[in-house]
């Protein structure tokens, strides 16, 4: 091969190492970035975050904890709930939904003042939501229940109550009008129909089992679903097909996308963060399982900055099991809640 040969196909593979590493994502390296120690020694659940007016919702047993994106600091909270679980926010209307879960009721609060404005009836575990931006409508999922409360954002009222077949665990909107929400003790997802209430399939998550968290990408339309058997589960929006699996931590409960970085993550109740990224809507592959805290099992994103917000708690020993109480629930350490901030 003659020099200029040789500089041509050097020039070449200079390019193209060039081009694979400006393409690769700076996902690794995800650490415990902050933490806030808030008062309190009940449970805690889901969270939320408002990007734009820069809050974080922490469900914390019997009130939500509202934090200051930026700060970390307390600016207030929601009282009233009994077993907080799960929390929607609807801007436009300037209100959020938050499940009580041992009442069976969704508090309706304002955004601004944090005040309760009503409460309304849902069903035994009123547990996970999701709010659908097409019909407006919000969905409050009955774990116990098998079945899913429906608001009318813009009315406040209780329009309907669905039954689903199933245990119901994360939902997630696709901004077309359908909702799609997993079923804990079938491992199955519903594809619901948002305007009708119907729930038009049923697909089957095998080898995923146990789902929990859920998240999706919207534009690609794939679904990823946090197992408990130590896998996320992708599948396709359209049909159901299962495009790809993936080894996370134990005790998902969380799981969320960002679509600027293409990452999926998976909060686990291990300690560990599973961070994924979609190299396309048919590769994907493991970056790491970055460190977090045991317990921190569900999370939020905050889509400005691409960080992700936790909680947890140190916890007792696991109790001795006796006839009365065959599976005694281990104890919260007395002032040791706190919420993470996780990020690279």
């Amino acid at each position: 091969m003659n020099h200029s040969k040789r500089f041509a196909v050097f020039a070449v593979l200079v390019f193209w190492v060039g081009l694979v590493f400006a393409e690769e994502p700076k996902t690794n390296g995800y650490k415990v970035l902050r933490k806030a120690h808030l008062d309190g020694d009940g449970g805690w659940d889901c969270l939320a975050v408002d990007s734009d007016a820069r809050r974080v919702y922490v469900t914390h047993d019997k009130r939500v904890e509202v934090l200051d994106a930026d700060s970390l600091k307390k600016v207030g909270a929601i009282e009233g709930t009994q077993r907080a679980h799960g929390v929607v926010l609807v801007p436009e209307f300037n209100e959020g939904f938050v499940t009580s879960g041992e009442d069976g009721k969704v508090l309706v609060f304002d955004l601004k003042t944090l005040k309760v404005t009503r409460k309304l009836d849902a069903q035994k575990d009123a547990d996970a939501m999701a709010y659908d931006p097409v019909t407006k409508r919000v969905f409050s999922f009955n774990g116990d229940s098998g079945n899913a409360t429906v608001i009318d954002a813009a009315t406040g009222k209780v329009i309907e109550t669905l039954d689903l077949g199933g245990q119901p665990e994360f939902a997630v909107a696709d901004g077309q009008g359908y909702l799609f929400d997993n079923l804990e003790d079938k491992s199955e997802v519903l594809k619901i129909n948002a305007k009708t209430l119907k729930i038009e399939k049923r697909w089957p998550l095998a080898p995923g089992e146990k789902p929990s968290g859920m998240a999706m990408d919207v534009e690609h339309r794939r679904l990823f679903i946090g197992c408990r058997n130590k896998m996320t589960v992708v599948m396709n929006a359209n049909n159901g097909k299962v495009v790809k699996t993936l080894p996370i931590g134990d005790h998902v409960d969380g799981t969320a996308f960002d679509p600027e970085s293409q990452t999926v993550f998976n909060s686990c109740g291990d300690g560990t963060l599973s961070v994924i990224h979609e190299d396309s809507p048919s590769r994907y592959r493991v970056v790491e399982n970055a460190p977090t805290e045991p317990g921190a099992r569900t999370l939020a994103l905050d889509a400005k900055t691409g960080h992700v917000f936790s909680a947890t708690a140190k916890m007792e020993p696991q109790p001795t099991p006796t006839k009365g109480n065959p599976k005694p629930r281990r104890k919260i350490v007395p002032g040791t809640f706190e919420v993470l901030e996780i990020g690279n």
